[in-house]
């Protein structure tokens, strides 16, 4: 099974139409890759790129103007409730219940995918111990800092184990202790077999965490590969100067 693809993405694209006071966007541009168990793959581009729109559609929350991706071996576009089920979607703009407490957040979530009793709760206990929560377990949400809330809302969407975790900019807005912690995970949802594919411009994330990273631009993927073949490949140690490099004479 590790040889398999559980992401694997064939000429994505996404043409948001034009508008009255917009026009054509075409924010994905005939994107491929894959992504495989006990692997991190990175999306780096800078704000506009197309890394969120990408994720968006693996996670069936958009649907492609063009091409397709297979998820955890289901196809995004012919069954869509079936990726679900199988992914964790985390973004920037994932929201909480403010009058729910951490705990309640967290378990609302778990029951939705259908958990309950013993399972619920090691599940709870364990993401609640793995992400240092048990301070502010009883603490409703509107209550809980940037960083508690950004641990809540990875609880909350990982707490019913999916085989696919999906990243979009996870450690925005973080400060340095809470992004550390969130780095660490992602590497033990790595070591744990899990799927894993982020978004993110910060150079040194992609450095720490991945094992192959995709660099997008406009919505094209413009590099692919590991740290070490696109040091190779581009005759660079610094990735920020092989990022440059890459975007070149890029519009």
């Amino acid at each position: 099974m590790e040889n398999v693809a559980m992401i694997q993405a064939t000429n994505l694209s996404k043409v948001f139409p034009a508008t009255k006071k917009t026009k054509e966007i075409r924010a994905v541009d005939g994107v491929s890759f894959d992504c495989k168990p006990s692997e991190i793959y990175g999306l780096l581009g800078t704000n506009g790129a197309g890394k969120t729109t990408t994720l968006r559609m693996l996670a069936t929350i958009l649907e492609p103007t063009g091409g397709t991706a297979n998820v955890a071996g289901y196809d995004i576009i012919e069954e869509p409730e079936k990726v679900r089920a199988n992914v964790g979607f985390l973004s920037t703009a994932t929201a909480l219940y403010g009058r729910l407490t951490a705990k309640e957040m967290v378990e609302y979530f778990a029951r939705l995918h259908g958990m309950d009793g013993e399972p619920l709760r090691k599940a709870i206990d364990s993401f609640f111990e793995m992400l240092g929560m048990n301070d502010f377990r009883n603490q409703r949400c509107e209550k809980l800092s940037t960083g508690q809330k950004q641990k809540v809302s990875i609880a909350r969407t990982l707490v019913h184990d999916p085989k696919v975790m999906i990243f979009d900019e996870p450690t925005v807005g973080l400060d340095v202790i809470a992004s550390r912690t969130i780095v660490g995970f992602i590497r033990q949802c790595r070591d744990r077999g899990k799927t894993v594919i982020f978004s993110t411009h910060v150079m040194t994330e992609v450095e720490k965490l991945c094992d192959r990273i995709g660099i997008i631009h406009r919505g094209r993927l413009l590099a692919e590969g590991s740290l070490a073949q696109l040091r190779d490949r581009f005759g660079k140690h610094d990735l920020e100067d092989i990022f440059v490099d890459v975007l070149g004479d890029q519009p």
